[in-house]
């Protein structure tokens, strides 16, 4: 999204460096201000006994969650939610939540970007170190890392903004003549 030295598209190296980090070439501007841990859950209730090896690989449920809220002027909290639950002959091997927030600082966009910046740009930025918070946290409590595959937030974006639209149509009066 940003020029940065390595993509120039054609620029010179000084001219790209020059640039402020996080601008873009219309002059709209997209920065981390700060990552941050708000939320940090492991429960492993059958330990010792959950640890043992098993014959099969138990059933992982994985739920992913995405809000945004503004909090200044031109700042925007974006908190990205992981639940992993792991169960195998009807117990709870173990169960992670993790609230992983962001805070953006966002200038200079359309309106009509700014949903989909916040809900598929902050949270495809935020998701690698929230993936590994999960891989630590599981690896310390015993078990394999729970490595959560890529997450497509776009898809995840239209699928909720198709649900919002469906919602509106249900809420909206019929008329009747």
């Amino acid at each position: 999204m940003a020029d940065t030295p390595e993509n120039t598209n054609g620029q010179n190296g000084a001219a790209a460096a020059a640039k402020p980090t996080g601008q873009t070439a219309q002059g709209a501007t997209f920065n981390v201000v700060a990552q941050y841990v708000k939320d940090l859950s492991f429960e492993n209730p059958g330990a010792p006994a959950s640890l043992r090896n098993r014959t099969q690989p138990p059933g992982i449920n994985i739920n992913v969650n995405v809000n945004a809220n503004p909090i200044a002027d031109k700042e925007y909290d974006v908190v990205l939610t992981l639940n992993a639950k792991a169960e195998a002959e009807n117990a709870v091997l173990f169960n992670v939540e993790l609230v992983y927030g962001g805070i953006f600082r966002v200038d200079g966009f359309p309106q009509e970007h700014m949903l989909p910046l916040l809900f598929i740009e902050c949270p495809r930025l935020l998701f690698p170190f929230a993936r590994q918070i999960v891989a630590d946290i599981t690896r310390q409590g015993g078990f394999p890392p729970l490595m959560i595959d890529p997450i497509d937030f776009a898809q995840m974006f239209q699928r909720r903004m198709a649900e919002e639209q469906a919602k509106a149509k249900v809420a909206q009066p019929t008329g009747t003549a």
